[in-house]
């Protein structure tokens, strides 16, 4: 009797405690915890796209994080504010950053994909969510290797609109091509605790009340010696998987203060109504379709020369 009394109690204890664990995650330290980001835990390259950055670099390299099955927003973004051109005198030119895919329809897809258009940049790393930090450094590393002749580098997603044109002509009045870093700006944000939560850090993972300043993840731009900065700098900080975030931390090691591009806002993660004469003032707008990237990008340039009174 004593014996079973005993197991049981065992038992409770257990039961109670792995109750707290799933209560508390905060105050649980997880078995395995990168501590820092690893360039080899990236992998190898998959794909790299034609350059040409010695001979003719690019003024603006656009880096558009895409997911494998995403190829309908590639084809939109290809044809309309991603596509190769020169602006304002300066050329830009965007590339796809993706990772692995267990698909093997899909994975060859993408292969196919990736050699007719020569525009992807993709690692032997699982593309999911949480490898958006392992995605970002690649393009920052693509960057670092294969095109540091780049005047600008901007970060981006494949459900965003991006004027091209409007952020050429503020990346020229701006005229600062060294260790400039900008996009929306966060202040003293606050990391999210709660588990149910997308952007959840835990304690372990990140230890602090308050985030570095550092720009929303759907679209900030940067001068290319940033790039090789953060790169470098990348593997003497503590890996988190939010990549903006991650991005801030590298920042803050470096001594290099993201700023304002303009002193009125022109980078909208939440989206924003589409109007010709609004469109033309901003630098990116989140939650686009592919269909409405046409849509937006057809208004645009057929409106051309037209006055947009009050704007």
């Amino acid at each position: 009797m004593t014996y079973l009394y005993m197991r049981l109690i065992c038992v409770s204890l257990v039961v109670m405690g792995a109750l707290w664990c799933y209560l508390n995650p905060e105050n649980v330290k997880p078995s395995k915890v990168t501590p820092v980001f690893s360039k080899r835990a990236s992998g190898a390259f998959l794909q790299l796209p034609d350059s040409a950055c010695e001979r003719n670099a690019p003024f603006l390299v656009l880096l558009v994080t895409s997911a494998p099955q995403q190829a309908a927003a590639r084809s939109a973004i290809r044809s309309t504010w991603g596509r190769e051109r020169t602006v304002r005198g300066k050329r830009v030119r965007a590339l796809f950053l993706l990772g692995a895919t267990p698909s093997r329809d899909l994975a060859r897809a993408v292969a196919r994909e990736g050699q007719q258009h020569r525009d992807t940049v993709q690692k032997d790393f699982l593309d999911t969510y949480d490898n958006l930090t392992l995605k970002t450094m690649m393009g920052m590393e693509w960057v670092h290797r294969y095109c540091p002749q780049a005047a600008f580098a901007m970060k981006t997603d494949s459900d965003m609109f991006i004027n091209v044109d409007y952020l050429v002509e503020l990346l020229l009045k701006k005229n600062q091509t060294s260790r400039f870093f900008t996009g929306l700006l966060y202040k003293n944000s606050l990391p999210v605790r709660r588990r149910s939560n997308k952007w959840f850090l835990s304690r372990e993972e990140y230890q602090w009340g308050t985030f570095p300043t550092y720009c929303d993840g759907t679209g900030y731009v940067f001068s290319s010696d940033v790039a090789s900065l953060v790169y470098h700098v990348s593997e003497s900080v503590r890996f988190i998987r939010l990549e903006d975030v991650f991005v801030g931390l590298c920042l803050q090691k470096l001594k290099i203060r993201p700023r304002q591009l303009h002193t009125v806002q022109t980078f909208f993660p939440k989206g924003l109504p589409f109007s010709v004469c609004r469109y033309r003032k901003i630098v990116s707008s989140h939650h686009i379709k592919p269909q409405e990237m046409r849509l937006y990008w057809y208004g645009l340039e057929s409106s051309r020369g037209e006055e947009c009174p009050g704007y």
